[in-house]
């Protein structure tokens, strides 16, 4: 699909572009899923290449990143589904080009979905691309920011299951479980998180040193400058979220260890209290000829209790010694 924003007084009108017919005072053209032709009509009408999604997905610096034919290509990795179990990442590319924003994207991140309402409500007369430009990534970082701020709070929660939890033996296991299903999720998460804004601070900083090259009005600056303070803050956050996890992630292996530790501890203590009853059974159990205790009306009773006796007296010892 290709939709064109255009200025209408005080408010920016999104409107689907239909055989290629690009309007020419087009603030914002926005390219989703584009097809061929449409691809075609972009390069046409603006003057530049459009980038496949291949060249889009690529990781170099050099090949998101760069200047061609007047044109500012930068694209990023955005997350989206972040509410859901399974959160995704997806590439756009933002093209700054005669003070118009292209962008390329075949998801549906929700920053946009955002600014578009925003800017069809209220936006500054004379709004250029950069100013767009500006806006998405101002509400990508707020929208990180929230991401960030959720699964600070869902880590928590999380913390407080495994070390104040009180679950009974039958249910320690279940809850170990669960506690790392929820560790493994939100670390998948917050690594995505980590990704995304490793590459919107590259955009940032290529956009800021392009800036001063193009002499960007002074409050657009000092946005972007506080944009880029603000992604450096998130990314040491998500960090700290990463190792907090990290040290989640071996407490939970070390509880298990001791959950294990302390099945194998019974069944280490019921063979040494039973090793000596079936040291007494198996000595009377031998076909010897001359064994006095056979012939005494008392012997099998005896024999029972010095059973019962060598298995209570380790018990009564490892109480003592608080192994058990």
């Amino acid at each position: 699909m290709l939709y064109a924003y255009t200025l209408n007084g005080t408010t920016l009108e999104r409107n689907a572009v239909e055989n290629g017919a690009i309007p020419a005072n087009a603030v914002w053209v926005d390219m989703i899923t584009p097809t061929n032709e449409e691809e075609r009509a972009v390069e046409a009408h603006c003057g530049i290449e459009v980038p496949t999604r291949e060249e889009m997905a690529e990781i170099e610096p050099t090949s998101r990143l760069y200047s061609e034919n007047g044109a500012r290509y930068m694209t990023a990795s955005l997350i989206y589904d972040a509410e859901t179990d399974h959160p995704k990442l997806t590439v756009v590319t933002f093209i700054l080009a005669q003070n118009r924003l292209i962008t390329v994207r075949y998801d549906e991140p929700r920053p946009f979905a955002r600014v578009a309402l925003k800017l069809a409500r209220n936006c500054p007369m004379g709004i250029t691309g950069e100013a767009v430009l500006i806006e998405l990534l101002d509400a990508i970082v707020d929208r990180a920011a929230d991401v960030l701020e959720r699964v600070g709070a869902e880590v928590d929660a999380v913390s407080r299951t495994i070390f104040e939890g009180r679950a009974t033996r039958n249910s320690s296991s279940q809850r170990y479980q669960v506690s790392l299903r929820e560790v493994g999720r939100k670390a998948d998460l917050t690594s995505k998180m980590r990704e995304c804004l490793g590459s919107i601070g590259r955009l940032v900083l290529f956009f800021i040193n392009d800036a001063q090259n193009t002499r960007l009005p002074k409050d657009q600056y000092s946005q972007i400058r506080g944009m880029s303070r603000d992604v450096t803050s998130l990314t040491d956050y998500a960090a700290f979220l990463i190792n907090k996890l990290q040290f989640l992630l071996d407490a939970i292996v070390g509880m298990v260890s001791l959950e294990q530790n302390n099945v194998i501890k019974i069944f280490s203590v019921v063979s040494v209290a039973l090793m000596p009853p079936t040291l007494i059974a198996s000595i009377y159990g031998m076909n010897f000829k001359h064994m006095p205790e056979l012939d005494w009306p008392l012997g099998y009773p005896l024999a029972i209790l010095l059973m019962i006796a060598a298995a209570v007296a380790p018990y009564i010892f490892f109480k003592w010694k608080r192994w058990l």
